[in-house]
């Protein structure tokens, strides 16, 4: 799934899925935008891979959650590579782990909705704009679990977010087509810090539940994604991917 000549930009590509999708971008031909909050660090290291395997990338720094940072983000990304071909919104809030697991439930709440809803729908209505009729793709990040519940506190606040961002997508695809495609990626448990710091128990109960008997990693969600931005799914629109090893079918 070769994406020469096309530019594609990955928010929250600092670490994590972001990261691996955006170097797996820069490995099949693609020129990068990555965004990042507040690990600058882990951004420039992800642009100097990038350009180690001749690549451009350009490093933006860009809060998903203020309005502002969403409004310049396409105005700065088209002054730096001229254009966006594909944009993927994978930026979202940190609940899970560090001081966001301390927050309140109200407080989780509004930083979920803030970032991963209204800062995806904020992103998208700006890769629409710079889009235009030249066209592209959207992809935007889920969940599995929006399609078959999940109990417990931070479940149920994910659900309401990613729920809203599937919903959203799927309506948003009617309306920028033909010349936009917008489709969802959905990843299930994956080894990102919050798999790292779980309970060690509990890590291996999901992973005998999951049908291929293990935790996702990063790279497993590259060739979903990498499907989504290339000219491979061009007659598909609207739809949701779960990589998830089978957990939710």
């Amino acid at each position: 799934m070769r994406l020469d000549g096309k530019i594609v930009l990955v928010t929250g590509a600092s670490s994590g899925i972001g990261r691996a999708i955006a170097l797996g971008c820069a490995r099949e031909g693609a020129d990068l935008a990555v965004t990042y909050r507040a690990n600058a660090d882990g951004a420039e290291q992800a642009a100097a891979e990038i350009r180690a395997l001749g690549r451009r990338a350009e490093v933006i720094r860009a809060d998903i959650g203020r309005e502002a940072d969403v409004a310049a983000l396409g105005r700065v990304v088209t002054e730096r590579l001229g254009r966006v071909d594909g944009w993927i919104n994978n930026a979202g809030a940190d609940i899970l782990t560090g001081g966001g697991a301390t927050l309140s439930r109200l407080e989780k709440l509004d930083r979920v909705l803030a970032v991963d809803l209204r800062g995806t729908i904020l992103a998208s209505w700006a890769a629409a704009e710079v889009m235009g009729q030249r066209g592209g793709t959207i992809v935007n990040m889920s969940w599995d679990h929006v399609t078959f519940g999940m109990e417990g506190e931070n479940p149920i606040l994910f659900s309401a977010a990613k729920g809203g961002i599937a919903s959203f997508s799927k309506s948003l695809a009617r309306q920028l087509a033909p010349a936009i495609r917008v489709n969802i990626l959905a990843p299930g448990f994956i080894e990102t810090a919050f798999g790292e710091q779980a309970d060690q128990s509990w890590h291996r109960e999901v992973a005998e539940r999951t049908p291929l008997k293990r935790w996702g990693r990063p790279d497993d969600l590259v060739g979903a994604a990498l499907y989504l931005v290339s000219d491979e799914s061009r007659f598909v629109t609207g739809q949701m991917i779960m990589v998830n090893g089978g957990v939710v079918m």
